[in-house]
């Protein structure tokens, strides 16, 4: 599958170990009879065989809930990982940085976010030393506290002198967050989402990623280094990337280290257009030795019974897939008319 990708222009795949635990609204949470070490030493085997079948330069993702009911109760209280799940993380980050493989720590509801948060931020304090990241962050633009939560970790990153990792997407999990967490609008959250990117892609602050502090006090002028993966299957969000990146080529600065994913079976005109950008192939542009498109299909595997959460959270989150099926039928009109007129 991965050689089928490359073959077409996809730089490789975000591979997604499907096990997870999905609270449900009004369940107690990590009340049921369980043997944590049994069910990390499970979540330990999965992951470490995603990262296994994973290339180089590939990505593997993966949920610290699929760890079991104890790791989601230390998750939802913030409280440090047990000694168990510290020793399974630290394998499957050695086991990640010995192959190249890069890992991304996908976010779950926001019950577990902020105890997320905590253990990935302390993974690229130990992992992200060298230049660049092998873990990631993934956060969700669709959350108002989304830019505040990053501006603290890239002041971090700043302070401690290691890169941060991020994935951003606009989330996942709009069935069960609570709504009043959530931006009232799309067109908010799509605000969120492009004015982090191109804070990042940019490395400059601005009226959405805002210095964190108290304006009173001195405030970090720039932005750490940082690697950045745009997960997104809008096109107009995708297109604003592009734009940046082929202004940066232009002008010779030195652009962040950006990988675009899409989830396997959707937004494939989406990913064809990235890929098309990078071959000079997009609009009038010329590409350059920086400008080369790194593009992946987020796969996912597991067992059915640990694909399902996944399944169903998909269709959740893509109600709106007539719209982007419109799309995509005029995008396959658009390039059968291009091929077409070449002859």
């Amino acid at each position: 599958m991965t050689a089928d990708l490359k073959e077409i222009g996809y730089r490789g795949v975000m591979l997604a170990y499907a096990k997870e635990i999905v609270i449900e609204k009004g369940s107690p949470i990590g009340d049921r009879e369980h043997d944590e070490a049994t069910d990390v030493e499970e979540w330990k085997k999965g992951t470490l065989e995603t990262i296994r079948l994973a290339h180089g330069d590939d990505f593997a993702a993966l949920k610290f809930s699929g760890a079991g009911h104890s790791v989601l109760r230390q998750l939802v209280e913030a409280s440090a990982p047990s000694a168990i799940m510290d020793q399974a993380t630290t394998e499957v980050c050695d086991y990640a940085s010995s192959r190249g493989v890069r890992l991304l720590f996908d976010a779950e509801q926001y019950a577990m976010q902020e105890g997320i948060d905590q253990w990935t931020v302390d993974l690229q304090r130990k992992y992200n030393r060298n230049g660049s990241a092998v873990v990631y962050t993934t956060y969700q633009a669709y959350l108002r506290s989304t830019p505040a939560t990053l501006a603290r970790h890239l002041a971090i990153a700043l302070r401690e002198g290691f890169t941060l990792g991020v994935k951003l997407v606009r989330g996942a999990y709009l069935a069960s967050d609570p709504r009043h967490l959530i931006w009232a609008t799309k067109e908010e959250t799509d605000r969120a989402y492009d004015g982090i990117a191109e804070s990042l892609m940019r490395k400059q602050w601005n009226d959405v990623l805002e210095q964190p502090g108290d304006p009173a006090e001195e405030r970090p002028s720039k932005l750490p280094t940082v690697d950045l993966v745009l997960a997104s299957h809008n096109q107009e969000s995708v297109r604003k990337a592009i734009s940046i990146r082929q202004e940066q080529s232009r002008t010779g600065e030195q652009p962040i280290r950006l990988a675009y994913g899409q989830l396997m079976g959707m937004a494939d005109e989406v990913g064809c257009e990235l890929i098309m950008s990078g071959q000079g192939t997009y609009g009038n542009e010329k590409p350059s030795v920086t400008e080369r498109t790194p593009v992946y299909k987020y796969v996912v595997w597991g067992t059915v019974q640990e694909c399902l959460a996944y399944l169903v959270r998909r269709a959740e989150e893509n109600r709106d897939a007539m719209g982007r099926t419109k799309e995509s039928r005029n995008a396959l009109g658009k390039e059968l008319r291009r091929r077409l007129l070449r002859y």
